[in-house]
């Protein structure tokens, strides 16, 4: 719980919410199951799930960064 309140677990935290809700838009009957509010929880998976998407580039050498930080710098 104490890797929460610091910034590289809320980074991962936020990286892999981003990830995961842009795989969840990828699947076409959890699409419109799940990110199809565009409010309240659902609304931050669906606007983390268009940032992944839009931003795949940049959120996947993230993700590649901080593996690599978590398995080597820490």
């Amino acid at each position: 719980l104490p890797a929460v309140y610091s910034l590289d677990g809320l980074l991962v935290f936020g990286l892999l919410l981003v990830c995961t809700c842009a795989y969840l838009r990828k699947v076409p009957r959890l699409r419109t199951w799940l990110l199809s509010e565009r409010r309240g929880i659902w609304g931050v998976c669906h606007k983390a799930a268009v940032i992944g998407t839009r931003l795949h580039v940049a959120v996947s050498v993230s993700c590649l960064l901080m593996a690599f930080y978590v398995l080597v710098g820490k």
